[in-house]
Formats: structure tokens, C-alpha cells, sequence
């Protein structure tokens, strides 16, 4: 069983910028890939970052060039750096360990960007 304990969402303008972090209880190094996904109210859950366990990562395409996903592997932490942030990315934002017999999920973090 693995933890996840997200933090740093909040409201914000837009252009404005948070940073995310998603503490794990177990390495980081035994999930295959780490990642943020999100979900606004009335849309599916949506991939937003991912780093796999070699440090390979991928982007949707409307955060690519905005939002940076990284980790500390001393502290089982993966963040989520989020900039020049628009209305269109309020949702709820799920941290999820990725293993090859289970997904873990946070509890999720909210994120709101004003107009």
C-alpha cells in the first residue's frame, strides 16, 4: 500500500504561478512512472505530467512550455511547477503512482485560477 499526500493547490490569478508536491510513502524508484493528472468539474481525468522511473517525461500539450514536473528522490517527492497558469486549468489535480499491478491515487489538490 502506498501514500500520497499532495499539497499546494490554492487560487490563484491568471499568470500566476503554484507549485504542487505529492510526498510518497514508499520510493519513488518502485513506481514505473509517477505523474499529475487532472479532472474539472464535468470532464474526465486527464494525464497533465508524467516522469517515468529513468526520468523520461511527458506533457500534455496545453501545459507543455508551462508546467515542469520534477522530483527529489531523497524525499519520495514529485512536484508540479505551474506557470503563467490560465482559468482553463482549475480542476482538481491527482497525484498517481504508477505500478505494474496497481495505480495508487492521492486525495487530490484543488486548483483555481481567477480571470
Amino acid at each position: 500500500q502506498v501514500q500520497l499526500v499532495e499539497s499546494g493547490g490554492g487560487l490563484v490569478q491568471a499568470g500566476g504561478s503554484l507549485k504542487l508536491s505529492c510526498a510518497a510513502s514508499a520510493s519513488i524508484f518502485s513506481a514505473n512512472a509517477m505523474g499529475w493528472y487532472r479532472q474539472a468539474p464535468g470532464k474526465q481525468r486527464e494525464l497533465v505530467a508524467r516522469i517515468t522511473r529513468g526520468g523520461s517525461t511527458n506533457y500534455a500539450d496545453s501545459v507543455k512550455g508551462r508546467f515542469t514536473i520534477s522530483r527529489d528522490n531523497a524525499k519520495n517527492t514529485v512536484y508540479l511547477q505551474m506557470n503563467s497558469l490560465k482559468p482553463e486549468d482549475t480542476a482538481v489535480y491527482y497525484c498517481n503512482f504508477q505500478t505494474w499491478g496497481y495505480d495508487y491515487w492521492g486525495q487530490g489538490t484543488q486548483v483555481t485560477v481567477s480571470s
